[in-house]
């Protein structure tokens, strides 16, 4: 969308690059993890108890049930969440101006972020003497999800570089939904429910770390 919207619109040459260039760094890098997960991990568990339950009990096959269940009910969300890219390209004014460079530094502070928090949970869980133990350093230290963390700057530092246009300050719900869906709806609350069941320190780690922005844990009462 980022690229089609690029080659279509008549907005500013420089804020479209400069959307463009960010929303592809961040596809790079999910779509670079999501492969190595795939190659290291094997295929996601939720999507292969969802897709062999269509095969089992309407007898879809694997190319129908992925294009009903995965792609035709994400790709509304995934044109919704990128609506910063899509409008922020379409005014050819003003310049770009203070309020896009804030928003490109939190963007790639974003990135960075989410990609620390990945690494390093990668590194743990590669550690056999972690086997069965829940990460409670580096970046996890201080928010129980900084691949979410970093995933919300990004976008909503995209949205502050469309938002100095007018078509784009109405993006804003592109990141706002991106953000409920993380912490509210099959992000954060996915994740915690299996780790709760699966972790016993989990519930520990969850009452003494924020669940969102980084901030220093609190003290463990004895």
């Amino acid at each position: 969308m980022a690229v089609s919207s690029f080659f279509l619109a008549d907005g500013l040459h420089e804020r479209k690059l400069l959307l463009l260039g960010l929303c592809a760094l961040w596809g790079i890098r999910l779509g670079s993890y999501m492969l190595w997960r795939w190659r290291d991990h094997g295929s996601d568990r939720r999507y292969v108890a969802l897709l062999g339950r269509a095969e089992a009990q309407r007898g879809w096959s694997f190319a129908k049930a992925s294009a009903l269940l995965v792609f035709a009910t994400q790709a509304p969300l995934l044109f919704i969440v990128c609506l910063p890219v899509q409008l922020g390209q379409i005014a050819a004014q003003p310049p770009l101006g203070t309020l896009a460079w804030i928003g490109a530094a939190l963007s790639l502070f974003g990135i960075a972020f989410e990609t620390i928090g990945d690494a390093q949970l990668v590194r743990f869980k590669r550690d056999p003497a972690n086997q069965g133990q829940v990460m409670t350093s580096g970046l996890w230290r201080y928010t129980r999800h900084p691949n979410y963390f970093g995933d919300a700057c990004a976008w909503w530092g995209m949205y502050l570089i469309a938002a100095e246009t007018s078509p784009g300050v109405w993006s804003f719900i592109g990141p706002a939904l991106l953000t409920w869906t993380l912490m509210k709806w099959s992000g954060a609350p996915t994740v915690e429910r299996k780790m709760t069941k699966t972790k016993p320190g989990y519930a520990d780690y969850v009452s003494r770390t924020s669940g969102f922005v980084p901030w220093p844990p609190k003290r463990s009462v004895a």
